[in-house]
């Protein structure tokens, strides 16, 4: 049975890759292999790549045209019952963002996750208050009970990668804390709940100094989930243009050039002890 939508989970992308190294492996074409499932080639590069969910039909189909054992099916298909089970984040996916929702499996397997902000604090180091302020200034639309939800899921995310121990290394403009999205009370919770965080082993914040010219002056909100998954390359995320839209990549040249402009901002940083201070 098909899974109800919630966006690609880590086991779904894993079995779609191996599907694809099966085939490889087979010496079968994509189009050797919609031929033998009886569709278009489209149809296996988009099952190849997590793009639709796994039918059990065409999943045996195929593990039979690359000339899988019954153990290795059966042992395929059981994997595939529970890959297509709904992410944790299904809940909430009324008020994701659609490039959100396809990259939850992605953080669920994130062993680092690097952030440049320049003029918040980052998302996943915010308050419940302080996100629900950004929200009511970005997103006036959205009716209360969809802004309570969309603060619900960042508490849920924040949570979760506590508890699968993923490394937040963030750097963010010092006018960050000078950027007033709500009353003083707000603030000044946010800033000590930066406080907190930073003496956490799992939390590396870094404060570029006022005024600094750096390598990333000027770029908006970029997130680099390394991951840790073999059959999942790493992503970066490029936010900036309207609310709830963003370039996402997991090309490797894209990869590459955030992850070496991220290394000169966290140079030209202060050093995280010293950012610190900055917090007080």
């Amino acid at each position: 049975m098909a899974r109800e939508r919630s966006g690609r989970t880590v086991a779904h992308l894993v079995l779609a890759t191996r599907l694809k190294t099966l085939r490889e492996a087979a010496g079968m074409s994509r189009g050797e292999a919609a031929t033998a499932l009886g569709a278009h080639a489209a149809t296996v590069r988009r099952i190849e790549l997590a793009e639709t969910s796994l039918d059990e039909g065409q999943v045996h189909t195929l593990l039979t045209a690359y000339g899988a054992g019954t153990a290795e099916i059966e042992d395929f298909l059981g994997q595939l019952a529970r890959a297509n089970l709904p992410g944790w984040w299904h809940p909430w996916r009324s008020v994701m963002e659609a490039w959100q929702m396809e990259l939850m499996s992605v953080e669920s397997a994130t062993r680092i996750i690097r952030v440049w902000e320049p003029a918040l604090v980052p998302a996943l180091l915010r308050t419940p208050s302080y996100s629900r302020a950004v929200d009511d200034i970005l997103r006036p639309n959205l009716s209360p009970a969809e802004k309570d939800q969309r603060v619900g899921l960042l508490m849920e995310r924040q949570k979760r990668l506590r508890d699968q121990n993923t490394r937040i290394w963030a750097v963010m403009s010092a006018a960050s804390l000078h950027t007033y999205v709500a009353d003083e009370g707000v603030m000044a919770e946010q800033r000590q709940a930066l406080r907190a965080a930073v003496e956490r082993p799992d939390v590396t914040l870094q404060v570029t100094p006022q005024g600094q010219f750096h390598a990333m002056t000027g770029m908006p909100t970029v997130t680099l989930y390394r991951v840790d998954v073999p059959e999942i390359p790493d992503h970066v995320v490029r936010e900036g243009g309207l609310p709830g839209t963003a370039e996402v990549s997991n090309a490797l040249d894209a990869v590459t050039n955030y992850r070496t402009l991220l290394d000169h901002v966290c140079v030209a940083a202060s050093h995280p002890g010293k950012s610190k201070e900055a917090l007080e």
